[in-house]
């Protein structure tokens, strides 16, 4: 299998931002972005997927966070889309429904080329240390739209921290399934021959 990795970089007037991604890893990363509590779900985005990822963001936070969420998902999007090239073999399709106590998230991806982005639920609080709960719908989205994945997610709960955590830790899991090799296939899953 060749080396599944990506190293890609954003600059704009709102953020500053390097990542660095093995698909293939060992659920290893680095993460500073100047947001506690997204630092701690890219963190478990990494060890759930068993993705190696490195992400450093300097963020107009005196602002608020929007950009350092949408600007990291970004980064992260083309990271995936480079890493996974023609995604020749991967599995393509998954879904994983987590839960984290109270908490259930669901997360449906296809690794299609087409971006396309769901969300149903809410968040039961507005804030968690930090960062926005809507923002984690929005990283799904922006995620999505950069890494050509047609995603469906979901949430339930009555702890936002609960919520958003499970989603970040079902799309992990989810992704990781899709984006596995199946050494049954040697061209990639689609009757057009391209993802």
């Amino acid at each position: 299998m060749s080396d599944r990795t990506a190293a890609v970089t954003r600059e704009t007037a709102e953020t500053e931002i390097e990542v660095t991604l093995d698909v293939d890893g060992d659920g290893d990363s680095t993460v500073d972005t100047g947001i506690g509590f997204f630092d701690h779900m890219l963190d478990s985005f990494s060890t759930h997927g068993l993705f190696d990822l490195t992400v450093h963001c300097d963020g107009d936070l005196e602002i608020d966070d929007h950009h350092t969420v949408e600007d990291v998902a970004i980064t992260l999007g083309e990271a995936f889309e480079e890493a996974l090239g023609e995604k020749r073999g991967i599995v393509r399709f998954a879904d994983r429904k987590v839960p984290l106590d109270e908490a259930v998230a669901s997360v449906v991806v296809d690794v299609s080329g087409r971006p396309y982005y769901e969300f149903e639920g809410e968040f039961s609080q507005s804030e968690v240390g930090g960062m926005t709960s809507h923002m984690a719908e929005h990283f799904g989205r922006s995620l999505a739209t950069n890494a050509g994945l047609t995603l469906h997610c979901g949430v339930d709960g009555e702890n936002a921290h609960h919520e958003i955590e499970a989603l970040f830790k079902g799309l992990a899991r989810a992704l990781d399934d899709a984006t596995r090799i199946d050494e049954r296939r040697s061209d990639v899953a689609s009757t057009k021959g391209e993802l």
